[in-house]
């Protein structure tokens, strides 16, 4: 079956010289069996007419909240959001990106965009100048860091005569992006992967306890990824300030036992588990029931080591199932990451060093490199966290086609 049949496209036309490009970007979408909605920005009707996108789409052009002056009738761009299964704004003008970027919202396109559950697709056509302007590139790499995917512009003759990047990928190039997009998350529907994140707390007295500066964001950008590519998803989460993602199951756990608990009561099940949490080694003897008063110069706490979550999943690994593991080092980084890639039983893992700069806890971005068993080493650039855990999708999705 093609991926696109009966898929739900909104199609968003800003105001660009490639907006003529939509016309055919219609036809194929069309073609390919989804139903399209088009929504056009005030600009865009200079160089394409309602009209003709109206005609290849078999659906009216919107283009404004309300339908008519004075009917009360209005376009509710909320459930246009809940009704795409994608929106792709193409051609996506400097304009309207840096408007996306900030989440300004004062035309019909925008709101929708505010208010899409599903992925957003931005092919960016401009000038070259335009393309490489630091702003433009800013506004792109805050889009990615949504979660959003840019198709890349093409190189070749433009509008001003100039040549280099800032065509339009053509609209064949985009339609193969979103077959490939909705091919993958059908392959992989049903897979169901878990995902530890976040800290855990260790309790000293009812007042204090034990902690580390993990701020979740790795593990839940990890969750949104799989969750995009179709996964079942539940995600195990130490404490953190950050808005659950729309996954199959949130469980909210504070200590390490508590997340040893959740984890191993749903591993049995799983096809991945990826241990992203940053979970405490140490965890106090004795948990004191009154607030420990504060007497004396010194306070000695007896500390006892923490289960191994990991470890432990790893004794009980089924044929088949995937462990993906996190190492955070400072020191000897590569061989003490091979030491727990072999002692926990995993299938990678993923190390971060504190020494790099930009990497580690509380930051956006992340430089990882991934190892297997066979000593296979993988080192990627220091990217967003978004960024990174598409990477870690894609390595597990080239395993899984493999199995």
């Amino acid at each position: 079956m093609n991926p696109l049949q009966t898929k739900k496209i909104l199609l968003g036309v800003t105001g660009s010289i490639a907006a003529y490009k939509a016309a055919h970007l219609v036809r194929l979408l069309v073609k390919s069996g989804a139903e399209v909605k088009v929504i056009m920005t005030e600009q865009a009707k200079e160089f394409i007419t309602p009209l003709t996108l109206s005609t290849l789409s078999r659906n009216p052009v919107l283009t404004s909240f309300t339908e008519s002056a004075g009917t009360g009738v209005w376009n509710n761009h909320v459930e246009l959001g809940l009704w795409a299964d994608a929106l792709v704004i193409a051609p996506a003008s400097a304009h309207t990106m840096a408007r996306c970027a900030n989440g300004l919202c004062d035309n019909l396109l925008q709101a929708v965009y505010l208010s899409m559950r599903g992925p957003v697709y931005f092919a960016p056509a401009m000038d070259l100048d335009m393309l490489r302007h630091p702003s433009t590139q800013a506004n792109i790499a805050k889009i990615r860091s949504f979660g959003q995917h840019i198709i890349e512009p093409g190189y070749g003759e433009l509008a001003s005569g100039l040549i280099g990047n800032g065509r339009m990928a053509e609209p064949e190039e985009i339609v193969d992006r979103l077959l490939q997009d909705f091919a993958s998350a059908s392959e992989f529907a049903g897979k169901k992967v878990l995902i530890t994140a976040g800290p855990t707390q260790e309790d000293i007295d009812p007042v204090r306890f034990i902690s580390n500066h993990s701020s979740g964001k790795m593990g839940y950008a990890l969750a949104e990824a799989f969750t995009n590519a179709g996964c079942a998803v539940t995600l195990i989460t130490g404490p953190v300030h950050l808005d659950p993602p729309a996954v199959r199951e949130v469980v909210p756990v504070r200590s390490a036992a508590e997340m040893l608990e959740a984890t191993v009561s749903r591993a049995g099940e799983q096809d991945l588990i990826i241990f992203s949490a940053a979970v405490a080694d140490y965890t106090p003897v004795h948990k004191a029931t009154q607030k420990i008063k504060k007497d004396g110069a010194l306070l000695e706490l007896e500390l006892t080591k923490t289960a191994d979550i990991a470890g432990t999943v790893g004794k009980m690994k089924k044929p088949g199932q995937l462990l993906m593991g996190f190492a955070l080092e400072t020191e000897n980084e590569i061989d003490n990451a091979k030491g727990k890639l072999r002692k926990k039983n995993l299938d990678f893992i993923v190390l971060n060093s504190l020494n790099e700069k930009g990497a580690g806890f509380g930051y956006d971005t992340n430089k990882i490199v991934v190892i297997e068993p066979d000593n296979q080493v993988k080192t990627f650039d220091l990217k967003s966290k978004r960024e990174v855990a598409e990477d870690l999708l894609a390595i597990v999705k080239e395993k899984w086609k493999g199995n």
